[in-house]
């Protein structure tokens, strides 16, 4: 993972995605939009402020991906990068949405 000040970056290639979600970490729970979706992680529009630092684990279910586990890596301005516990269940999601599901979306608005 490299770093462009401060911030962690993946560098595998990701899709832009629209798929929503709801976020749990800790005791706190938010409905979430992911912007875009790797082989290893994903990125969030948050719908409401959470308290969320890098290493804390995190719990993303939707429909279209299941349950997955993972760890933050940053969260800044109502978005929000985690990096997914990899395992073989993990994996099966991520493909099987990439073979029936994923369509690439082009962005409404940009940041």
């Amino acid at each position: 993972m490299a770093s462009i000040k401060d911030m962690p970056v993946r560098t595998n290639d990701r899709s832009r995605v629209r798929i929503f979600t709801t976020v749990r970490i800790m005791h706190q729970s938010t409905r979430a939009r992911v912007v875009d979706l790797s082989p290893t992680g994903m990125a969030f529009d948050v719908e409401k402020p959470i308290q969320a630092m890098a290493g804390q684990m995190v719990t993303v279910e939707s429909e279209e991906l299941g349950r997955l586990t993972g760890t933050v890596r940053w969260y800044s301005n109502g978005r929000l990068g985690i990096q997914y516990k990899l395992s073989t269940n993990a994996l099966a999601q991520i493909s099987s949405y990439f073979r029936f599901f994923h369509e690439e979306v082009r962005p409404v608005l940009r940041r």
